[in-house]
């Protein structure tokens, strides 16, 4: 399948390589969905090829997209928690899960 450009893929999934939590934009993403680094990008997006994921979520818009992917994957709630919570990092995203109770919700408090 042709890339189609749209995005999704710098939004919705987290990028370790890029320590991009999920469900938030990459930092490299221009507004016109193209990367600012393609040419020094990490492997991980290097090797990304778009595959019938991408015509599962198609959609008008990258935020509809990237809910399409997020709802198709069972991750809404924990990108809205990482969202809410305000983490631009997926490291400080994975130590705030760390410190959290078991059974806890991520908007919770203990």
């Amino acid at each position: 399948m042709e890339c189609t450009l749209c995005g999704a893929c710098c939004v919705a999934p987290d990028i370790a390589a890029l320590d991009k939590p999920l469900g938030l934009r990459c930092p490299h993403l221009l507004p016109d969905n193209l990367c600012a680094i393609y040419e020094q990008r990490p492997s991980i997006c290097r090797d990304y090829q778009a595959d019938e994921v991408c015509r599962l979520i198609e959609a008008p818009t990258l935020d509809e997209r990237v809910h399409k992917y997020l709802a198709l994957f069972d991750l809404t709630e924990e990108a809205r928690a990482v969202k809410e919570q305000g983490c631009p990092s997926m490291k400080r995203a994975r130590q705030a899960a760390a410190r959290m109770q078991p059974g806890e919700r991520p908007d919770e408090t203990p």
